[in-house]
């Protein structure tokens, strides 16, 4: 049979054989958008300043007009390790406001681990397969590590975490799942949980996933294989900046320790060199002092521009998912269709089910389309706003830098002719 073969999806229906680990590590975790961002320039001149400004007071009204609308409240928060026989997992504290009516109370305070938002997340793909869920941090084992949890992970999860549960509340179809509400409500996880798909289903669903992908689709619409086009090419962009960013942020921290290692030699010559010192012991300051900046600006990196284009790295992953599930549904539609025009089966009865899943397949299609222009804003305001914060931070630095060692050229300017009339006077 021709046609383009389809993936098959295994994302929604994998055994959760090590379901109890939670040994995770956030990995610091196509045209971005239109046009090149604007840098804002730094506030050293009225200009700059005056530009500082608007850009303030335009990102105010816009975080405004945002909580106005806003009607659920999620924080991710207060950390507590848990120790029992068999495992060292992680708990965190989901703090939820409301003003929703469907809520019996406005507020809710429930702890959570890293297997339960899995859970969540696992359940609105399952619920929705075409809707565009945003990703967690990756799950795989670090071995060897003496610390399993350190601080820096702790946070670094917790912050993905926040972010994935309130990406989630300003979703307009995931924010009303059911899945959702249970999830910030209740206080004991464990019976939902196990109300999931069983082992059987799953192995189903993954049995039917596989013989699509065999079979292909005759043809995959227009708009969705420029989607197909638009995933396979930002992938590979956004993954190229991820791996180059984290590659920089490496370098740099050599540079770093470098620096440190170059300011000392300074003041120990200087020490030897007596008609040198001042000038020695200047360079040692300067070099201290940039050395510190430049700590700070890989801090801003590390902590900024890297989580956000590894987050994105994550989203295409989920994308292409999301198309796989696509092609399946209409897959499975085309071979029944198939089957119902060979006349070799219960026409009545194929009958009704091709029509289920034509209605099917036009539902997966309107959900993806509708949700793909709201993916695409978030993307390009957050990828935006990162690039923006970096570009604005890189410009501090140097200017910080520069004025630093404009500073040392101060001091060691002299005037020749001071300096004769000096010592003409003293003699």
């Amino acid at each position: 049979m021709s046609g383009q073969t389809v993936p098959a999806d295994f994302s929604g229906h994998m055994l959760d054989l090590d379901e109890d680990e939670d040994l995770e590590v956030f990995s610091k975790n196509t045209s971005l958008a239109d046009g090149s961002p604007v840098l804002s320039p730094m506030p050293n001149s009225p200009g700059s300043m005056v530009n500082q400004y608007r850009l303030e007071e335009e990102e105010e009204r816009e975080e405004e007009q945002a909580a106005d609308t806003k009607d659920i409240f999620i924080t991710v928060d207060n950390p507590e390790s848990h120790v029992t026989a068999i495992e060292t997992f992680i708990m965190y504290r989901v703090a939820t406001k409301t003003t929703r009516s469907e809520f019996d109370s406005s507020e809710y305070e429930v702890r959570r681990r890293y297997q339960d938002f899995l859970w969540l997340r696992g359940r609105l793909e399952e619920t929705h397969p075409t809707l565009i869920v945003h990703p967690l941090p990756e799950k795989f084992v670090v071995k060897g590590m003496v610390e399993r949890f350190n601080d820096d992970f702790i946070e670094t999860r917790r912050k993905a975490l926040h972010r994935f549960l309130n990406k989630i509340s300003e979703h307009p179809i995931l924010s009303c799942s059911q899945h959702f509400k249970v999830f910030l409500t209740v206080q004991e996880l464990t019976p939902h949980r196990k109300q999931g798909p069983g082992f059987l289903s799953r192995m189903g669903e993954t049995v039917r996933a596989v013989a699509n992908s065999v079979r292909g689709l005759r043809s995959r619409p227009e708009e969705f294989a420029a989607m197909q086009e638009y995933v396979e090419d930002f992938s590979n962009k956004v993954s190229s900046l991820d791996k180059v960013t984290q590659r920089i942020i490496k370098e740099q921290r050599e540079y770093l320790d470098e620096l440190r290692q170059y300011g000392p030699t300074y003041e120990q010559w200087a020490e030897s060199e007596e008609e040198l010192a001042e000038p020695l012991r200047g360079v040692a300051g300067c070099v201290e002092r940039c050395g510190k900046e430049a700590e700070e600006q890989i801090g801003h990196l590390s902590e900024a521009l890297v989580p956000a284009l590894h987050e994105y790295v994550l989203c295409a992953e989920t994308l292409k998912a999301v198309m796989r599930r696509r092609d399946n549904i209409q897959a499975e539609f085309e071979v029944k269709n198939e089957a119902l025009a060979s006349k070799k089966v219960d026409q009545e009865a194929m009958k009704e089910e091709v029509d289920g899943l034509a209605d099917r397949v036009e539902f997966a299609n309107n959900a993806l389309k509708g949700d793909w222009s709201r993916w695409q804003e978030s993307m390009q305001t957050d990828l935006k706003s990162a690039f923006v914060s970096t570009a604005e931070k890189n410009v501090e630095y140097y200017e910080k830098c520069l004025a630093v060692w404009d500073s040392f050229l101060v001091s060691q300017r002299t005037d020749p002719g001071k300096t004769e009339q000096d010592g003409e006077d003293a003699s």
